[in-house]
């Protein structure tokens, strides 16, 4: 995934039906906050532009905490009404849930590893079984019990050592995404002393049982950029620095190679990769680079046997291709393809097991499976009937198996984790997801892809799903979703929750537009840099389409996006408001050429190869012209919900918060206009699985009070 990728929530917008009378005495109670204008110039390129709110750039100012907590105060006045359906949304939401669930076990290394929740706790229980699902359970990490006393918890790189006996793993308290390392002894329930501050909280162990490789990153821009060694039982001080990424627009990572042999650093920006290498064995050998990075050179290594296996776009291979080298031998002008480029194939990713090779590809908008045993005889795909599914490779961490583990959903259909055997092709569910109350069938359903006409003559599909008995009348309430950047795919998705808006008659429609990588990577292509405004137009199309068809109307349509899906809403309500009644921004990326302009702002210099580098005055005129805050103007907008969350380290708080405010001040009619920032949380929002529920149904109510649907 890339930088500001999407976390998937809805948010929600106040309700029109809400008398003006009431409206008024609610306002005289809790006032529309004002943000006070300070007026600054921001000049390049001979051009000046005033930002009267860049002021809110400072969460250390206690007059922007008051800003803020007032628009919370506002929101929660103005949506006060709502609340006891909100309750009733999160006990319904929650109760599909099967609370004392767990993950499907798999085998690594000697042991079962299982994650699993226990009713009414919020976190997860990572636990281990030796050698049988029938021995004792041995637990790792209760993170309900280390979550304790902190208003956001997270747990991430959980890393075990090759000899069973130590885990490595990194904790974030406050919702940035900065992690603090530490080391548990899993045979005596000890924490080491080992803590390794600022980091991103993934590690890899060496061989020897001694050793991890960690990533660390840049204070102020929090980009990945140094990979450190570190002994166990030190202090991390005497950490030492292995590699120091300086070109700015690259982020690096350290993982370990399926074979368990080698130690691999990634270095790579938007359009450009480069690896370097070290066996498990000789930790404190050096790094050999794979392939020198040459700019527009993208690839991916898989080791196997003797040799590498490079996904690749080498060669102008669009759609990439896949290459084999020997492992002592990797330059590429050795590499020899395995498979060739296809202009209508997507090539996605592999997973090796010693007697097949596992393809994921990607044709016409729909993912697919292809099996290839090593023998070279009687390859096949996996069968696949709907146009709405979702299918994927998920825990492969076996490599002398003939058991491939993939997962398979609808938009309709829970998922699925299932085994299947690439010998003989039979298969076991393994696991199906639960929707309790009893009332679900996914037969009362119905799913469909139908296919828009941008404004240029592309074709563009879209997803939905609505309960069967529907009438095409145009009064049917839809929320529209998409998100349009990085080459993101957009497959769909089952979601219970999503069941309370369709039981109550909402469509839910995902819109496939370029900016990812839907239809190949063209599509993607076709929609970033001096293209970017086909995503936005390609949504508006969508939008159109769907009228013109009947699925719903401007009064019923509602549009929702997140993070860059955010800048998508940002545009769209500049460009066509007139089509929406409601639309959803979740912390949005609207702030375009001043983010992209501050080189101190994490993510920002690693993403000129998707949006442009605005200190090139023809890059800078384009990402002005779309740029959400930038062109706010007087005219109607539709109603609003905008969140964000004060620790956010993707999309800094203050863009929402700047753009609402300067919205205020120019928008001619009444819709309602909310900002709600989440005081504890960064880019996902709350960390809890109930606290999430609860922004849902939240959310949910406010959807369905603009509809007037008190239940």
């Amino acid at each position: 995934m890339k930088n500001r990728l999407i976390i998937t929530s809805l948010c929600v917008i106040f309700a029109t039906s809400f008398t003006n009378t009431k409206a008024q005495q609610m306002l005289k109670n809790s006032p529309i906050p004002v943000a006070k204008i300070i007026p600054k110039s921001l000049e390049k390129h001979n051009e000046t532009r005033i930002d009267n709110y860049f002021w809110l750039n400072d969460r250390e100012n206690p007059e922007v905490i008051d800003y803020l907590n007032k628009e919370n105060t506002y929101y929660d006045a103005m949506t006060a009404h709502t609340k006891d359906f909100q309750k009733e949304l999160f006990e319904e939401m929650k109760g599909r849930i099967k609370e004392d669930d767990q993950s499907v076990p798999y085998l690594y290394n000697g042991y079962y590893y299982i994650t699993r929740f226990e009713k009414g706790q919020d976190y997860p229980i990572y636990s281990r079984k030796k050698g049988s699902l029938s021995a004792n359970e041995e637990i790792l990490f209760n993170c309900n019990d280390l979550a304790k006393g902190h208003s956001y918890f997270q747990l991430g790189g959980l890393s075990v050592s090759p000899d069973n006996k130590f885990a490595s793993f990194g904790i974030d308290i406050v919702g940035r995404r900065i992690y603090t390392i530490q080391i548990k002894n899993l045979e005596t329930g000890e924490i080491l002393s080992d803590k390794i501050e600022n980091a991103t909280g993934n590690s890899v162990w060496a061989n020897d049982n001694k050793t991890i490789f960690y990533t660390r990153q840049d204070k102020v821009t929090l980009r990945s950029d140094k990979v450190f060694k570190h002994k166990l039982a030190t202090d991390a001080v005497d950490d030492v620095l292995v590699f120091n990424e300086k070109d700015d627009t690259f982020n690096v990572s350290v993982s370990k190679e399926k074979s368990r042999k080698y130690i691999v650093i990634g270095s790579g920006s938007t359009l450009t990769t480069e690896y370097r290498i070290l066996n498990s064995d000789t930790p404190n050998g050096e790094f050999v680079v794979f392939q020198p990075r040459v700019r527009g050179l993208e690839y991916s290594i898989s080791h196997f046997g003797d040799s590498f296996y490079i996904l690749t776009n080498k060669d102008k291979a669009t759609n990439f291709k896949l290459m084999k080298t020997p492992e002592n031998a990797t330059a590429k002008e050795n590499w020899k393809d395995v498979i060739a480029h296809r202009k209508d194939v997507l090539l996605e990713d592999i997973e090796i097991f010693r007697n097949y090779l596992v393809v994921e590809e990607r044709s016409n908008g729909l993912n697919h499976i292809r099996i290839m045993p090593w023998s070279g005889e009687g390859e096949y795909y996996l069968p696949f009937g709907s146009e709405t599914y979702n299918a994927y490779t998920t825990t492969n961490v076996n490599f002398d198996t003939d058991i491939l583990r993939y997962s398979y959903q609808s938009l309709a259909t829970p998922s699925s984790v299932i085994d299947f055997n690439m010998k003989t092709k039979e298969k076991e569910i393994k696991k199906e997801q639960e929707v309790l109350g009893g009332k679900f069938d996914k037969n009362n359903y119905i799913e469909e892809r139908v296919w828009a006409t941008a404004t240029d003559g592309t074709k563009v599909p879209i997803s939905l799903v609505y309960r069967k008995g529907l009438k095409k009348d145009g009064k049917n309430p839809l929320l529209l979703y998409a998100y349009g950047s990085y080459g993101v795919t957009m497959d769909t998705y089952f979601s219970s929750t999503r069941l309370s808006i369709l039981d109550r008659g909402f469509v839910f429609a995902i819109a496939h537009i370029r900016g990812g990588e839907d239809l190949g990577r063209e599509w993607y292509e076709d929609g970033k840099l001096l293209k970017k405004k086909n995503t936005f137009t390609d949504f508006i199309d969508c939008s159109k389409f769907l009228i013109q068809e009947k699925y719903t109307s401007p009064n019923h349509l509602y549009a929702e996006g997140g993070s860059a899906g955010g800048l998508l809403m940002g545009a769209v309500v500049n460009m066509a408001p007139e089509l929406y009644n409601g639309v959803i921004a979740q912390v949005p990326f609207v702030d375009v050429i001043t983010t992209m302009l501050d080189d101190t702002i994490p993510l920002t210099t690693g993403e000129y190869d998707e949006w442009g580098n605005p200190n090139e005055k023809k890059s800078y005129d384009y990402m002005l012209s779309y740029s959400p805050y930038d062109n706010v103007k007087a005219q109607k907008y539709p109603n609003m919900f905008v969140s964000t969350g004060l620790h956010d380290s993707q999309v800094q708080y203050w863009e929402p918060a700047k753009w609402v405010a300067k919205l205020r001040t120019l928008k001619t009619n009444d819709t309602v206009l909310y900002l709600n920032t989440n005081m504890d949380a960064g880019h996902g929002g709350a960390s809890g699985r109930f606290e999430a529920l609860k922004e849902l149904a939240k959310e949910y109510s406010f959807l369905l009070d603009l509809e007037g649907i008190k239940n």
